[in-house]
């Protein structure tokens, strides 16, 4: 029998509309704008809850076809509903990127994890706290672990 992250009958939302800001699930069309911001903002990404644990070898350097290649696992993760990355975006510039897998640690039922760009750090509360709601008011979560915002 399968084991699944969510719900087989479950609709996965696919938008969210924030205070400046949307989601809608990553894939290779974002490709070049995904890069570009998170290659801007190495640093500022691992000094975030939830990447700013030493061990963690995501952000790091890579190729634009690296990318996209990582773009693609996560579309393909997104449709096999086996975890779900959602674009940051602000009109169509890329800002940032919201994380839902299975939860990395026991006492969880899910592992979230956002960034936003280092030029657009005044969002990542904005974006955490809307996550946040949302996920309790849309998803089947009774417990995901989200590094919190102060």
């Amino acid at each position: 029998m399968a084991t699944f992250f969510v719900p087989p009958d479950f609709p996965v939302p696919t938008s969210l509309d924030g205070d400046g800001f949307r989601l809608e699930p990553l894939g290779p069309e974002h490709n070049e704008r995904d890069h570009a911001a998170w290659m801007s903002s190495i640093d500022h990404i691992h000094s975030t809850p939830g990447f700013d644990d030493p061990d963690r070898d995501w952000p790091v350097e890579m190729s634009l076809e690296q990318n996209l290649e990582d773009l693609e696992m996560h579309a393909r993760h997104f449709t096999e509903r086996a975890g779900f990355t959602y674009s940051v975006l602000d009109d169509d510039d890329v800002i940032g990127c919201v994380y839902i897998y299975p939860p990395a640690e026991p006492g969880f039922d899910a592992d979230v994890r956002s960034w936003v760009t280092a030029s657009r750090a005044e969002m990542d509360v904005a974006v955490w706290e809307a996550v946040s709601a949302w996920l309790k008011e849309a998803w089947p979560f009774a417990n995901p672990q989200y590094g919190a915002r102060s």
